[in-house]
Order: structure tokens, then sequence, then C-alpha cells
């Protein structure tokens, strides 16, 4: 080294003991501590004791309790222990080795999971359009007086789904409030009961505040969640007149409760306020359309607050994700979480595609404009009517600024869906550079899975099969037959001989009747489980160190989520007229309902059933409504055969965990598997929680069980296997909740597995009268290696069929 190079080095090493080092970034982490001992009676004084002690605790970090209340921007007091603060990255680190920390982790972002609907569940309604008599509406009068609490992007509170006519005084149980905003009006009523906003998360991150601190809905996904759950009856509701019919909720009467926890995105810090909020209210059902990546339950805001709300009875329903058909995708896996996936239901939105003189494709939208009758449009695809300095790939996905106006206008484009803009989007470029209309071609990713959609112009989406055929039909018109490199894939008979392309788009029809359905969506994010597999919903081998796990190492187990499918696809709900049906800043349109798609949509639709459940049997824990409502549903389409994907191959559980709901079937289940708060205790204690933490938990003392149970035997109403050598035995317990009778079981075994139950008869006396049974599985030769296979086993009385999925993966 040169002596000038020496030099220079000690004039940066002065430098630096000059010049400090650029302060350490802060950042949102969530600093966890258990739950509260306040007693069923908390006082404000209560609360203001537990914020005390955060500040003292984070103060000790500190060496400063005045530098703990600047840090802190939530402090969790009612049931949840905990707050929220900015920190350091070394004094989070710090603080999670204190003697009373859980879990610190940082404040991440989760994302929302984005009529005809209740009538396809069946039974619900007579030919008069009114409840049948039987049906699990009219026999829980609606859900009357049930509270249900949303957490989402907030409320409209003007829409008619959630007017009051008719409802008596709110509930006296209800402990929570109407926040409102001083610089915009809001208001609750007796329907719409509560709203809250929670926004310190952003303020404490972000230097540009939302547009307005309020719980309204500025985005409109909060409230058509929020109305599918249970908005009251609104007749005449559509969107440009499809869809026409009564806008219901699944309770309709029940009351409802706001949680504006979602500004574009949702804070965990937020997230944990509105459960800490919510469960103090008095609500009976949480449903919560938003989700993020899985994550060890001491990590994961959505399950640290739903096992809160599940301790005092609340039932926590959530969305699967919209990361489909890729396996392992689904989200909310804690197995105290009700986890919903998404099918389709038998309407569509039909427009018809007619290229050329007589070939008609069968597409989607729900597009207000139409171009005129019969009349043919030049045809043209995205990519060859790209712009000089622009992508032919990008051109085809008609991204902005690649369509030539010259070669575009007056024009029927073709444009490729991708995941990357926004379907409508891609439309208001094609009519931003003077296109008559697009045909959006599902990519082979797609399939076919199609969704209806309000273009900016007239448009068609159409399936992957159909855009090989249009995309044959390009090429026809284009090249001569013998050089035409599509040709091998259509007979002759099929190819178009137009000397130049053409295509015309018939306006968007309702269509009801359609089969096969339900379908199993697309984006519906699959099974299986990747922190839990043992519980239908999986986590692979993972190795954990951090308090209080104590560097555990633990094996997968399979929890089959999601547990239940709902309706999800073109689902038509209240929407804000804040903004358009597409959501965005250009869109001027509004309307009072909106047709949207994705597991957010399906979610409150359980949410619903669930709250019709609590008003017929409110004795029933969350763990028995799930049960109810997972054993009585069905795995076949309306076509009486299996339940198919959108690409009509044989969905499995991975893609619907136990069936479609069946509401009516949900009220009187016959036999139920049952849950205690004490059980999913003893499963964490299972995944290695030592004591001090378990205590914590409970916020009480507390020891686990010197014998560590199975993950595999807890009571869940689905049994998985994921890691069979050679036999395995699982047990089950069942209350009987019907009248008292014999219940004998049949069993389907998966391929290459055998299995046996004892006792293969149950005999019940009374009701509440619980009995145990073991199932034994042994793989045989044929299974090993594989993968997971599928079967069933049925528990029945003549009158009930208490259905449970079986699922193995055989290694020997």
């Amino acid at each position: 080294m040169t002596k000038l190079h020496l030099f220079l080095l000690a004039i940066a090493f002065l430098s630096s003991l000059q010049y400090p080092a650029v302060l350490a970034t802060k950042k949102a982490y969530i600093v966890y501590l258990g739950g509260h001992s306040h007693g069923p009676n908390p006082t404000s004084a209560d609360f203001e004791s537990a914020t005390q002690s955060h500040y003292q605790l984070l103060g000790s970090t500190f060496g400063s309790d005045e530098l703990a209340r600047s840090a802190i921007f939530y402090s969790y007091t009612k049931h949840i222990n905990g707050f929220a603060a900015m920190l350091e990255e070394e004094e989070a680190t710090l603080i999670s080795e204190h003697p009373d920390v859980i879990s610190v982790f940082e404040n991440t972002m989760k994302t929302l999971h984005t009529t005809r609907s209740w009538d396809v569940m069946g039974g619900f309604l007579n030919r008069q359009g009114k409840a049948h008599p039987e049906s699990i509406w009219a026999k829980a009068n609606y859900g009357d007086d049930i509270i249900v609490a949303n957490f989402d992007t907030g409320v409209w509170p003007e829409s008619d789904s959630f007017d009051d006519k008719g409802y008596g005084p709110v509930p006296k149980r209800w402990r929570g409030i109407c926040q409102n905003s001083t610089k915009h009006s809001f208001h609750c009523n007796r329907k719409l009961i509560g709203a809250r906003f929670y926004d310190l998360s952003h303020q404490a991150r972000s230097a540009s505040p939302p547009v307005e601190y309020s719980p309204r809905d500025s985005e409109g996904h909060g409230t058509h969640t929020l109305s599918t759950a249970a908005g009251g009856l609104v007749p005449g509701a559509n969107i440009y007149g499809k869809a026409k019919g009564t806008a219901r909720g699944g309770s309709p009467h029940a009351r409802v409760a706001a949680y504006k926890v979602c500004w574009g995105l949702c804070a965990d810090a937020n997230l944990l306020a509105a459960f800490d909020d919510a469960i103090h209210d008095g609500v009976d059902v949480i449903s919560l359309s938003v989700g993020g990546l899985p994550s060890e339950y001491l990590f994961d805001s959505i399950a640290l607050g739903s096992f809160h709300a599940v301790q005092r009875g609340i039932t926590v329903v959530c969305s699967g994700g919209n990361d489909g058909p890729t396996p392992g995708t689904v989200s909310n896996i804690a197995p105290w979480i009700f986890t919903v996936g998404a099918s389709t239901i038998d309407r569509e939105f039909y427009s018809l595609v007619t290229l050329g003189s007589n070939k008609k494709i069968k597409g989607v939208s729900l597009s207000p404009k139409s171009l005129p009758a019969h009349k043919p449009y030049p045809l043209i695809d995205g990519s060859n009517a790209k712009r000089p300095n622009a992508s032919a790939e990008e051109a085809g996905w008609c991204y902005p600024g690649t369509l030539d106006p010259e070669k575009v206008r007056g024009k029927i484009v073709v444009c490729t869906r991708d995941t990357s803009l926004a379907r409508v989007e891609k439309g208001l470029y094609v009519l931003k550079a003077g296109g008559a209309g697009m045909i959006l071609a599902n990519s082979d990713e797609e399939g076919n899975s199609l969704l209806a959609d309000p273009h900016f112009l007239p448009a068609s989406m159409i399936t992957y099969k159909d855009a090989l055929r249009l995309s044959s039909y390009l090429k026809s018109t284009k090249y001569d037959l013998v050089r035409n490199s599509m040709s091998h894939l259509w007979p002759l008979n099929s190819i178009f001989f137009d000397r130049s392309p053409t295509a015309t788009i018939a306006p968007a029809t309702t269509v009801l009747g359609v089969k096969p359905a339900p379908a199993m969506a697309s984006f519906s994010s699959r099974g299986p489980n990747l922190v839990n597999p043992e519980i239908l919903k999986v986590v692979s081998v993972a190795f954990l160190c951090s308090l209080p796990l104590n560097c555990i190492a633990y094996d997968s187990f399979l929890l089959l989520q999601p547990d239940i499918t709902a309706p999800g696809v073109d689902i038509l709900a209240a929407f804000t007229e804040e903004v358009g049906p597409t959501m965005l800043d250009l869109d001027k349109r509004r309307v009072r309902f909106n047709v949207m798609s994705g597991t957010s949509m399906s979610c409150p639709h359980i949410s619903g059933v669930a709250g019709l459940l609590k008003k017929l049997h409110p004795r029933w824990s969350p763990a028995v409504i799930r049960s109810a409502i997972m054993t009585t549903a069905r795995t076949r389409d309306n076509t009486r055969t299996p339940m198919k994907d959108a690409n009509r191959e044989k969905a499995i559980p991975f893609d619907y965990g136990a069936g479609h709901v069946r509401p009516n079937r949900a009220m009187d289940p016959g036999l139920v598997y049952d849950i205690t708060f004490t059980d999913y205790v003893h499963f964490l204690c299972s995944r290695g929680y030592n004591a001090s933490g378990m205590a914590q938990f409970m916020g009480k003392r507390y020891a686990c069980p010197s014998k560590t149970m199975r993950a595999e035997d807890l009571n869940y109403p689905s049994i998985t296997v994921p890691n069979l050598r050679k036999s395995f035995t699982v047990s089950r317990t069942v209350r009987n909740v019907g009248t008292p009778g014999t219940y004998n079981v049949r069993i389907k075994a998966p391929f290459g597995i055998h299995v046996s139950v004892k006792p293969q008869t149950l005999e019940f006396a009374k009701v509440g009268e619980e009995k145990t049974f073991q199932v034994r599985l042994r793989s045989r030769s044929e299974s090993v290696g594989v993968g997971y296979v599928f079967g069933g086993l049925t528990w029945t009385d003549g009158k009930h069929y208490v259905r449970s999925p079986l699922v193995v993966n055989a290694f020997s």
C-alpha cells in the first residue's frame, strides 16, 4: 500500500469520528406480549394501566419513558397485549430478548383479496322469491341481531344495503362506537351500528397522509364485502342493467360494523388494533378478506388477532388468497381460522364474438357500450399494431404507449391477458389509440377462467382454447394455408378463407343455469397449507430459533386448506360512489352496485352463513360452526359429476377443501367436530411453544401437557397424514347435535391406502353425547411415491351424512 493510500485512509477514519454515520432507519414493528388478565369487566383504568406498562417496557430498552411514548403509535390494551412502535432493527432485536416478550415482527403490509350467489346454494327461496319456510334464512330469522364485523377498506353508509328501516334498537351488548370524521359527514344507524378507522400505522410510516381520515370507503372493496356478508335486501339491484335481482347478504337482518384497516394496503398494526377493538365491542363474526404470505403464527397479525377472538367465541372467516392455481399458495392458514376458496356460480354475462362471416366464440363482459349490430369491424392483434419503438410482446399485451393509432383506429384489437396490467386498463389504452373494441384473450396460464368486467369500450374476454382458434383465424386470413404455422391445430373445415380478418362483439346478456357450476376459480389459492400440513390448509420442514420456541426443528403437518369454497366469481354487491366500477382514478362513472371477483367475495358468503348458524345455535363454538359447514358441503356440481377446475379437469380437496357450502344442510349437521381453546393451546405446545409463552397467551398460569399431542390428532373435520410410513392411526371425537340415533361409517379409501375405522358404529342416546373413534391408515406398495391421494370418511344415520376428506401422502 502506498503512502498516499495510507494518508487517504487516515483522513477517512478521522472524518468518520467527526461526522458520525447516518442514523439507522426506523421501521414499524409489532411487539406481541400475549393476552391481558383484566377480568370479565375491564375498565378504562385497566386500559390506561396496560398502556403505561407498554411505555415502561419499551422505556427500559430506550432508557427513557418519554422516548418510548414518542415511538409507540398503537397500544393494544383490551384483549391483545402488545404495541406497535417505530424502532431501529437493533432496538427490535434487543426488546425481543425481554422475558415478557413473545414475539417481535415487522409491520408488513397485507393485501385485499379482490345476488344470484345465494340462490345457487340451494333451497333459500321459493318460486315467488321469498324465503322457503324450511330454509336457514327463515329458521334463523335472517340472522336477526347477530353482529358481523368486517375488516376492510371501510363502508359507504348511504348504500341501500345498510338502510335501517324496520330495525329495532341496537343490541345492548354492543360496546362499539361510530367514529366520525370532522371533515367528512359519516353516520351510523340501527343497521350499520359501528364504524372505526385505523390510520396511525399509515401516519407513522408516511409523510403523505391519506386523502381523508374516516371509516368512509373510498375504494369499494369494503362496501362490497360487508354487504355480501350481511347487507339488507335491496330489490332491483343491477349493474348497467345486468344481473338484475334482489341484492342480499348472507345474514340480511344482522347488524354490521365496519373496521377500516386498509388504505390501499392493510398494515399488521392496524389489523391487531381492529381485532383488539372488535373483541371488546361484542361482535359475533369477523369477516376478513385480507391476507399475506404464510408465516409462523407468532409473527402473523391475523393469526394472533384471530386466536384471541376465537378464545372469546368469535368466529373468524378469512379469504384464502388469489394466487392460484399454483399449489401451496393458500394464506390465513392457522387452524382456528375458517379459510375460504372461490368458485363460480351458474350465471355468466355472455358477449358473443363473431369472427368473419359465421364463426362464433362465447366471451364474457359487463361493458355498457356496444358496437352496431351485424357490422363487422377490421380485426388486428395488438402485436401487429405496435409502435416502431415498442416490442411486439408488450403491444400484444396492450401496454400503455405501445399501440400505433394509425394501425388501431376503427378496429377491434386483440389483447392478451397478463398479471402486470389490469384487464380494464388494456381496453382503456386501446380506446385511447382509437380502437373500436377489444377482445381480451386468455393466455395458457389463465386457461378457461373468465371474468366479466365493466370495460370502457365494447369488449369481450375469451378462453385460452378460443384464443387459439382466434389466432388460427388471424393467421389463415394473412397467410396461405400451406405456410400457416397453426394449420396443424385445426381441421381444414374450421380454417377461414376471409381475405382480411373481421369481427363483431355483441352486447353482454345475463345467462342463468350455466353448466357445469360450481367450478373452482383459476385464481383461488390452493392447498396444501405450508405451515401446518396435517390440517388440510402445508408447511415444509422448518427450523425456528426465536423465543419462546427455543430453536425447534419441526416436521410439516397438513391442514386441508382452504377449508371450504363459496361463490367468488362475478358477484354483485353494494359499492362505493367515491370511485368508478373499475376503481381507476380516471373512471368517472358511478354505480350503486358492482360485480367483483376474488376470494374476497367468497369469504363474506361464509361469514354470512356463520352468522345464521350463530343465531340458530348461540352456544355453538367457532369450531362447531366450521364443522357444520365443512361436513355438509358438496363436491359435485349441477351436472351431478365431481366439481371441476377452470380447465374442466376434476378438482381435488387442495382446491375446494371439504367442498362447496350448503347452508341449509349446515343448520342440522347431525354430528360435529369441536375444538376447544385449550385444544388449540395444546396444539401450539406440540409445535414447541413453551409454558412461559403459553401463560402469556392465556393471560394466566399455564403448563403444557407432559405428553405432547400429535398435530394429526387436532379434532379437525378433515383428516390429513402428509408423511405416512407403513401405518398411522388418527383419533377423532364427534358430538351429537341432532336426535338420538345410530351412525355407521362409510369409507372411500384413497388410492393405494387401506383404511379401517374402530368402532364402525356409533350409538348416541342423547343430544350432546360424545364418541371417539380411530382411523388406521396403511399404505400399500402402489401408493408409495405417488404423492397426495384423496378419499373420504362419512358417518350416516340415514338422514345425516357427516363427511370428512381423507388426504394421505405415503412414503413407505
